[in-house]
Order: structure tokens, then sequence, then C-alpha cells
């Protein structure tokens, strides 16, 4: 086998420096990378192979949680670092990467090669036909795409021809770091390991679903790619769609890459067409407001002083298939929440009868399991239990699991796994051509709503809230209530009815 070589465009940006290297040292610390191995770094801001090497290993230490931190290690790791300074977009400066390439491997043609885009996406169709002239797309090279992989259902569907004229598909990489997170795959393990919860897993028993994945922090000095993409395209087409397809999928026959991507496929493809009473009544837009020294989201740099870019929105939407029709899935992202939260509540069905009394007159709703990715990774279910005593009064309780408690057991790096996964050739856990045009397909009709009808409200949210009321309202037509936690959240007792 030819020498490994990974080449990272972006390297001096900042998805390298904070969430690939901290990845790849990881992998190198516990031996899981190739021996031999090469990162040739592609930007255009100007380095010195040492020079590179300094400026990313002070990065790690900034970036590397300390307990990881083997100064030896690290030094050792960035030996391996190479830097080439040239613009991606210019065709003409890829046969110096070439020319790069042949002489870190001594091959006179190249061919285990792994290419990241780190990149702005506007160089996501770019960079693989510059690729393809100067014959870099080998017959063993991959690549790694970011998301957002492209910006509307044609956009994602003349990126999928460019790529696939260059590539095979086995050889595309389209990555999502959220099915990377050791809680995202452990969905599946829940699901399909655990036989006591698959006859309740239906529309049969099934109230509805809500999937949360809302932070705590504004855009970050991302101002300018924000403006272009907004909440629905930076979270939900990907991240969240993707939560849904994890809970709501049918068990694989066989667990493979195949199958696997096949069953999210068939979620995408089952979902109900968005009629102009959803978009009008059960989608709802906001954008944070400044609250005391903290800025709105208009007052970001980069951002239109009149910016109709939503930083929050919530959907409800369903699944016409056999198991889910009928059942209503609520899904919410934000910026500027209390708290920073990703979590999928199963609510089930309440009992037909009530025949306890319930503590303080007040009777708990229906059962709740709670699958936290995020913080404190966890399975929490809820459900009653007679209170000590006279009488017979009921109350909710709480069982709680946290990987916290399983001795403190790493719970992986998300970059990390997926990189190693594309070196070995697995792509179980990146998204499919045909997965991203049926993502896109069930979304266009939203951002083609909100084009020609620029009326569409966009409610103002002040920083450290739960979004607009309005999204609270959206619920309400089925009894149904967000499950908000507590600011701070350190333990499961900690869940707020706000």
């Amino acid at each position: 086998m030819n020498k490994f070589v990974m080449i990272i465009f972006g390297a001096s940006g900042d998805l390298t420096k904070r969430k690939l290297m901290p990845a790849l040292y990881t992998l190198y610390k516990d031996g899981r990378l190739p021996d031999g191995f090469a990162i040739l770094g592609i930007g255009r801001t100007e380095y010195e192979d040492d020079n590179y090497r300094t400026y990313i290993l002070k990065e790690l230490e900034q970036f590397i949680a300390s307990k990881e931190q083997v100064e030896e290690k690290m030094t050792d790791f960035c030996r391996h670092l190479n830097y080439l300074t040239m613009n991606p977009a210019d065709v003409e400066e890829y046969g110096r990467l070439n020319d790069r390439l042949q002489e870190l491997t001594g091959e006179k043609e190249p061919d285990n090669l792994l290419f990241y885009l780190a990149t702005p996406p506007s160089l996501y169709g770019v960079i693989p036909l510059h690729l393809q002239t100067a014959h870099l797309n080998t017959p063993h090279s991959r690549i790694i795409v970011e998301k957002p992989f492209g910006y509307d259902l044609e956009s994602a569907r003349d990126l999928n021809r460019i790529y696939s004229s260059v590539f095979e598909e086995h050889q595309i990489y389209r990555i999502d770091h959220f099915l990377g997170k050791e809680t995202a795959q452990n969905i599946l393990a829940f699901r399909f390991a655990n036989g006591i919860f698959e006859p309740l897993w239906n529309r049969n028993y099934v109230d509805y679903v809500e999937i949360t994945a809302v932070e705590n922090l504004g855009i970050e000095q991302r101002g300018g790619f924000y403006e272009g993409a907004g909440a629905l395209r930076d979270m939900v087409q990907n991240h969240l769609i993707q939560l849904v397809a994890l809970t709501a999928m049918e068990p694989p026959a066989i667990f493979n890459a195949d199958n696997f991507r096949n069953e999210v496929v068939k979620v995408y493809e089952s979902l109900a067409p968005l009629t102009e009473e959803d978009l009008n009544e059960h989608i709802v837009r906001g954008q944070y407001t400044g609250f005391g020294t903290k800025k709105g989201y208009r007052e970001e740099n980069n951002v239109s002083p009149d910016s109709r870019t939503e930083t929050y929105i919530a959907m409800k939407i369903g699944i016409n298939n056999w198991r889910w029709s009928g059942v209503p899935f609520y899904i919410r992202t934000g910026k500027q929440m209390p708290t920073k939260v990703t979590e999928i509540v199963i609510h089930f069905r309440e009992t037909p009868h009530q025949m306890f009394h319930c503590e303080g007159g007040h009777c708990p709703r229906a059962n709740k399991l709670i699958l936290r990715l995020q913080p404190n990774e966890g399975i929490v279910l809820k459900f009653g239990m007679k209170v000590p005593g006279p009488g017979f009064d009921v109350k909710q309780v709480m069982m709680d699991f946290s990987y916290s408690e399983l001795g403190r057991l790493p719970t992986g790096d998300a970059y990390a796994r997926l990189i190693e996964d594309c070196i070995q050739g697995d792509q179980t856990l990146f998204t499919r051509s045909d997965a991203v045009e049926a993502s896109w397909k069930f979304f266009d009709p939203v951002l083609n709503y909100w084009k020609k009808h620029p009326e569409v409200p966009l409610y103002g949210y002040p920083i450290g809230t739960w979004g607009p009321l309005e999204s609270e309202v959206m619920m309400h037509e089925h009894d149904a209530e967000w499950t908000n936690p507590c600011k701070n959240l350190t333990n499961t007792d900690e869940y707020c009815e706000l």
C-alpha cells in the first residue's frame, strides 16, 4: 500500500485548529493512524513547514483537554505536519501540489490520499474539478466534504453531479460530526439492542417526539457565513433531520453501510410534504435580540442591520409510514439559548384511565424517555411511582443513566471517529448522495416560500430565553409542550417546565 497522506484544504482556518488537528492528534496518540503517515496543510496564509508546526503545536495546547496532553507526543505528532501555501481556487497551482505529494511519498503516482475540504462552501464544487485536472483523483483516493452540501436542492444536485464525475460514490464522504458522536450512535444501540422498547416504538404508544439542538452562544464571528445560511441550512437540513432519521428508521436487516443508509433514505422519502398551512402555522422563525451588554444578531459583525436571517427555527413535521403516521415530530434549534443541549424526547401516550391520586393534586404527564446527546450524555426514563405513606398518591420519578458514571470512560471525539472510519473505508456514518437530495427536496419548499413571501413573521427573542413564545403556541394544538432543561444542566433533576 502506498504511503498515506491526508491533505487538508483550509489548513490555516478555524475548523482545522479547533477540530481536525485535535482529532488527528487523538488518533496518533492512540496508535490509530497508518504507519509513516503525513499531513499536508493547504491554505492561502503563508507558512513554512516549521512555522506551521509551531502554530499547530500552540493551538493543540489550547484545544486539547489537559489530561490528554502529552508534550512529547504532541511534538512528535507535529513532525508529521507539512504545509503548502497555495490558492485552492487556482487550477494552475495544483501542479505544485502534485509535486509536493510526490516529494512526501517518494512515489511517482501517489494514490493513498485523503482530501479534506475544511473550506468555505464556495470551493466545494471547485476543488474536485481541479484535482481531476491534476490527475489526483486516483482510484484509492478519498475526499471528505463538510456540510452544508449545497445551498438548496438545485445546488445540491449540481454538487452531486460534479463529485460523481470526479470520484466514485465509495470515495466520497459527506461528513456531519453529529453522527460521529457516541451518543448519536447509541440511539441505534438503544433501539435495536433492547427488545423491551421495540414493541412501544410506534404510533400506537408514542404521542409525539421532540428533538432539540440549541446552544448558548451566538454566531461567533461567522456573520458572513450565517447571513447566507440561517438556522435551517446550518442545522435543520442536516443535523436535526439526521436525528429524526435515527429515531424513526426501521432496523436494517444487516447492519452495514448500505443497509443502514438505505433506511435513512426511506425516512427522508416518507416525510409528509409541507402544505401551505404547515408553512404558515407549523414553522416558527426567530432571531435573537440584544439583552444588557450582549449584542443582538443584527449588531453582530458582517450582519445586515435589517437582516431577516433566522437564528431560531421550530417545526412540526410528520412521517407518512405505518410506524409513525399521525405522530408529530417537533424539532427546534437556536442560538443564544439559556443553555447548550441536544436531546431527543419520546413522549408516550397517557394511560387510558388515571385511577390514582396525584401528589399535590397535580398529575404528571405521561412517561418520557429522554436521550441526551449533550451535555451530561445519557438516558432518562420518567415514570410514575407511589409516594411512600398512606393512600395511593403518585409522583413522577426518573431512572437516570449517565456516561460519566461508567468510571469516566471517554465518549470519544466525533471527528476522530469519522476520520478513522474514512481511512478504513467505512461509509456508515456519512451521508449518501440520495439522502442529501431527499433532505433538500423536503426543505426546499420552505426556502422558496420564505423567498416569495418576505412578510412571513420573524419573531425576536431576547438572549437567554427559549425562543419566541409562538413556538410554544404551535405545540398547544397537540396539547404538547417543550421539555426545557435549566441553565447549566449538570444533572437530570434540573429539567424545568418553563
